[in-house]
């Protein structure tokens, strides 16, 4: 299972960063975004314990200034994702000892569309001549975002 088909992986891509991307990377990118929002949503249970709180609500979640502006981008393509790919590839993760309420539930679909937007936008920067992702660079921006979330 993957956070999305291989259409709108490319369509996604190639608005939010003018860059084709292998159909191929698709199982790669989903994991890694996967593994992204559970990384953010360890830190948002933390919060959320810290607070008092036995269900993680959007304000924990530990989002960025640019990670915000990717998603208010990711906003703007008006793109859909659906939340089940997200929750099903997230169930394959250990589960959090907090509950998400509704809230930050219908929030997921936003925090992966501004993951893709920054991934894309960041796979350009390191290579702004790239007009296809190559191994390398999946590597080094994936490096990059383990180092920032």
């Amino acid at each position: 299972m993957t956070v999305m088909g291989v259409t709108k992986f490319e369509r996604l891509f190639r608005l939010s960063a003018e860059i084709d991307i292998d159909p191929n990377e698709l199982k790669r990118f989903s994991d890694f975004v996967s593994h992204k929002v559970y990384d953010i949503l360890l830190r948002a249970e933390a919060n959320a314990k810290w607070n008092g709180r036995d269900v993680i609500e959007p304000a924990d979640l530990p989002v960025t200034k640019g990670l915000q502006e990717s998603m208010h981008q990711f906003g703007k393509l008006d793109e859909a994702l659906q939340i089940e790919p997200i929750l099903e590839q997230l169930a394959g993760l250990p589960a959090l000892d907090l509950y998400l309420s509704e809230e930050t539930r219908a929030r997921l679909p936003l925090v992966v569309g501004g993951l893709t937007v920054a991934l894309a936008r960041t796979l350009k920067v390191l290579d702004p001549d790239a007009k296809v992702a190559h191994t390398t660079l999946w590597d080094r921006t994936f490096q990059i975002f383990d180092l920032l979330l």
